[in-house]
């Protein structure tokens, strides 16, 4: 069983950054992929970037990867998502999942509940 707590959204204005974090409780991130997703208001459910669990590889969803960066600190059990001049359609709620394959879908074992992240023109 883990659980995953994200943190680090907020309000911001359009070209800002912002650095989430997702901290693993009652278990670990080693050995495992961790992804980020996000879900805008009446969507489905949108991959963003994705880090296998040696962090040694990297994915990300659509045009994100200029803007976005995904790290791990197995140390600190806690995964990253960097995101660089922020877009009025980047906002929605960032969801971190784990599990054992790193993958665009939504084949994970664990999911934390969220964080806002909302910008502004």
């Amino acid at each position: 069983q883990v659980q995953l707590v994200e943190s680090g959204g907020g309000l911001v204005q359009a070209g800002d950054s912002l650095r989430l974090s997702c901290a693993a409780s009652l278990g670990t991130f080693r050995g495992s992929a961790i992804a980020w997703f996000r879900q805008k208001q009446e969507k489905d459910r949108e991959f963003v970037a994705g880090i296998s669990h040696s962090g040694g590889f990297t994915i990300y969803g659509r045009s994100l990867e200029d803007r976005f960066t995904i790290s791990r600190d197995d140390a600190e059990n806690t995964a990253y998502l960097q995101m660089d001049s922020l877009k009025a359609e980047d906002t929605g709620v960032y969801i971190c999942a784990t599990g054992p394959n790193l993958d665009y879908g939504t084949a994970y074992d664990y999911w934390g509940q969220g964080t806002q992240v909302t910008v502004v023109v």
